[in-house]
């Protein structure tokens, strides 16, 4: 598989990495900048966990890319690594009540089962009422959207804030 083979990652795409993570515009990831990003999809993670991911005072881009050039990834499929969020259980499934905490987190409210329901069958491309991992992947690879003005992706409500107002800055 192509997994086996490694994963080649270009500056450009950590440039881009790295800039959605860095919230602030700063050009240096903080605390705060991570958990703005990751507290949808890891809401237990602790301030202590985001600063380990942090591995220096001034992580920057620069940081990022020596950090991922000499790296050898073999036997790594990101799409599964992914989908272990969405099935913290290893059932081969999304989680539903997963997916609708998520949801909730990156600011789409509160999901009616109508909703949910909704969601799972788009989803689900294999239609057995779940989304397996295969969906899951169908999904990502399906991200190609219209270029006519076609229906687009969801986008989180202007203004929305993921976080507490802790102080979760990294700083002293």
């Amino acid at each position: 598989t192509w997994a086996s083979q490694g994963i080649h990652i270009t500056r450009e795409e950590v440039e881009a990495a790295f800039n959605f993570f860095d919230v602030s515009g700063r050009g240096v990831l903080r605390v705060k900048d991570l958990k703005a990003r990751l507290s949808a999809f890891y809401p237990n993670m602790t301030t202590k966990e985001y600063r380990f991911l942090i591995s220096e005072p001034n992580f920057t881009v620069d940081t990022l890319w020596n950090l991922l050039e000499n790296n050898n990834i073999t036997n790594f499929d990101p799409v599964r690594e992914a989908f272990k969020v969405y099935d913290p259980q290893d059932t081969g499934y999304v989680d539903n009540d997963v997916l609708k905490g998520i949801m909730s987190r990156m600011g789409y409210g509160e999901m009616s089962k109508e909703d949910m329901d909704v969601l799972v069958k788009t989803a689900d491309v294999d239609g057995d009422g779940r989304i397996s991992l295969e969906d899951f992947r169908n999904m990502l690879n399906f991200n190609k959207y219209p270029k006519d003005g076609g229906p687009k992706p969801p986008r989180p409500p202007q203004g929305y804030h993921s976080g507490s107002d802790d102080d979760l800055s990294g700083e002293n």
